[in-house]
């Protein structure tokens, strides 16, 4: 049997000291590119494994994050939160964190999954996504003090909890201001029915930039469930007005595709963008507003392992969205 691989042979054949191989095993953020590839490196090499028990008595911790899996729904709008999970993932692992993930159909799910998985697992954390009014699941966390950061603001008291989001307002402003100045004066808003915080979000933007030019008394509003059926129908009956739109700004790009497809199908040339840049969208050729999904997973991890190595950073975080625009606007 070979000699015992520990700290101490990666950190000779590595060239480095025992902490900084310690340091790269468990918080590699602060160690230079350069000098964690060449420890990684090490470490394979010698075909070294860490013993995560010993290092969680050590640490007190597991190391462990988890974060639910949205349900696809329409195949479109779930893959934003692939992209996001890809980040968070990534990010976790540069951290030496793993991230677990489970799925629940509903809040109630939800949070029996929560009572589960700290049953099961001693889990450090957890990163929520789809805040919304009264969030059930963040009370529940809290009034049990497991730590949590959310990728969505808490939008009944912005102080509540950490969180990192992306400022729907402001896409929908650049949206609408794009279309304002490619000389669109009718231009309506296709969004989800009041109540959502991010649709609410979304819809003032494109409210509030109408209103600065003037322009409230040409800014028909209207709500649906999302998906491509919906937006197609509801575009429809845009189109049955007197004095019908001539470019819409949606909440999302399963409306915006179904707008896109039933504005194609009356070849009325009515302009749409979308809000998400799903890769259906880039595929299709609909503009759309981009999400900054990987710094929003990256800031949620550096804000999580902030909150459980006891830093003060910024509890909040609003990230700014950007347009992307292509041959439907």
């Amino acid at each position: 049997m070979g000699e015992k691989v520990t700290i101490a042979t990666v950190a000779r054949h590595a060239q480095v000291s025992r902490q900084t191989v310690s340091n790269v095993l468990n918080a590699p953020h602060i160690v230079r590119e350069d000098t964690r590839q060449r420890v990684r490196e090490a470490i394979a090499a010698l075909g070294y494994r860490a013993n995560q028990a010993a290092r969680q008595m050590r640490t007190g911790r597991s190391r462990l994050i988890a974060v639910r899996i949205e349900p696809t729904r329409d195949g479109i709008n779930g893959s934003v939160l692939d992209r996001f999970l890809h980040g968070l993932t990534e990010t976790a692992d540069a951290g030496g964190y793993r991230v677990l993930l489970y799925t629940a159909r509903d809040d109630d799910q939800e949070i029996a999954t929560y009572d589960a998985l700290l049953g099961a697992y001693d889990l450090d954390a957890f990163v929520l996504t789809g805040t919304k009014h009264g969030d059930p699941r963040t009370a529940w966390l809290a009034e049990r003090e497991v730590p949590f950061v959310t990728f969505g603001r808490p939008w009944d008291a912005p102080d509540a909890h950490p969180w990192v989001d992306v400022d729907g307002a402001a896409g929908t402003a650049q949206a609408t201001r794009h279309l304002l100045a490619a000389g669109h004066r009718r231009i309506a808003f296709l969004g989800w029915p009041a109540g959502s915080g991010v649709g609410d979000d979304r819809r003032a933007g494109w409210r509030t930039t109408m209103a600065e030019v003037g322009l409230d008394g040409a800014a028909v509003d209207r709500a649906t469930e999302d998906g491509i059926a919906e937006g197609a129908r509801e575009l429809r009956a845009l189109l049955a007005l007197d004095a019908p739109p001539t470019a819409v700004v949606c909440a999302s790009d399963s409306l915006a595709l179904g707008a896109w497809q039933a504005a194609r199908e009356t070849a009325t040339g009515v302009a749409v963008v979308g809000f998400d840049d799903t890769p259906v969208a880039a595929a299709v050729g609909l503009s759309s507003v981009s999400q900054p999904l990987g710094e929003a997973a990256a800031r949620c991890v550096e804000l999580l392992t902030g909150l459980l190595d006891g830093q003060q950073r910024d509890p909040q975080l609003l990230l700014s969205p950007s347009l992307v625009l292509r041959h439907t606007a």
